[in-house]
């Protein structure tokens, strides 16, 4: 709508409409999240059914900075099959900072609202870490094993923090988000990896089997994401000035076996390398996928190798 303005202004005017949509909603989170320490238990739900429909609001809000700032053409399939009130494990390759608010401009209101698990130190940053937490979303510490090596009491916390956060998302349907990679790909981090896949950086298990160990049975399914950029992909700053033209996401809805349910992915090594293995059957399927989504959408690089 605003394609007449050069891109760094348009860039410049949805990064001041992000904050100001920040700004005006986190208030109000923080307001609920005070009442919400009430120990009452039907007074937490309602808090919190309040505070999840002013979070999905504010990404209303920034899908339409997103739509004043560019022309995105959305290809999306498999959304038709979600239940706003079912409660999932997630997952998605992770190809930029793009894909987060990808996600949520496509799955909001479709869906339980996204629940991520962040590393400790997010909940600094300014306003939107507190919102974070507000919100209820699991922050994690983790521990290298040189650590652990020196510290083996810590051993374990890490299933303990994510029991401790799954008790939170029992009494309100709940979407519990997971990039299997860890981090963005790159080319340098895929190098570094020495990937066995073309197109995607190796899945790491142990966070989702964490998941299912602590609310497996409420979980139903497992929501497959897999995200395309064919114009490349683009930076964030990228979207906010419109450069971002077409996104294609597709969304497959997979049971999660009933055997993994309630078995300890840190103790039991049989288990840990029969989980393994499906996440890994899961990450060659997705790469297959984004081949051929690749040759369907070929990315400025898919051209330029021809």
């Amino acid at each position: 709508m605003l394609s007449f303005l050069p891109a760094p202004v348009r860039g410049t005017l949805a990064a001041l409409l992000l904050v100001l949509n920040t700004l005006v909603h986190a208030p109000i989170l923080f307001v609920f999240a005070l009442i919400k320490l009430v120990p009452i238990p039907a007074l937490r739900t309602w808090c919190t059914r309040v505070m999840i429909s002013v979070a999905e609001f504010w990404m209303r809000c920034n899908s339409g900075w997103m739509a004043l700032s560019g022309n995105i053409r959305w290809d999306i399939e498999g959304r038709e099959r979600l239940d706003y009130n079912g409660w999932y494990l997630v997952t998605s390759n992770h190809q930029s900072w793009v894909d987060i608010l990808a996600l949520q401009h496509v799955l909001n209101r479709h869906m339980p609202m996204l629940k991520f698990f962040l590393k400790q130190e997010l909940i600094w940053v300014p306003v939107i870490g507190l919102c974070w937490w507000a919100l209820d979303f699991p922050f994690m510490k983790r521990y290298t094993k040189a650590y652990l090596a020196k510290h083996p009491e810590k051993a374990g916390q890490d299933l303990a923090t994510t029991r401790k956060a799954c008790e939170k998302f029992k009494s309100t349907p709940v979407a519990v988000f997971n990039f299997l990679e860890g981090t963005r790909l790159t080319p340098a981090k895929h190098a570094e990896q020495n990937s066995p896949f073309r197109y995607l950086l190796k899945p790491k298990s142990g966070g989702i089997a964490f998941v299912l160990d602590a609310m497996g049975e409420q979980l139903r399914s497992l929501l497959d994401i897999t995200i395309h950029y064919p114009g490349g992909n683009p930076s964030f700053w990228g979207l906010m000035c419109g450069k971002v033209t077409h996104v294609v996401m597709h969304l497959e809805l997979k049971p999660i076996p009933a055997e993994f349910i309630g078995r300890n992915y840190q103790e039991d090594e049989a288990f840990r390398g029969e989980f393994q293995a499906w996440v890994n059957q899961l990450w060659l399927d997705k790469d297959a996928h984004m081949t051929r989504l690749h040759q369907q959408y070929p990315t400025p690089m898919d051209r330029s190798s021809r």
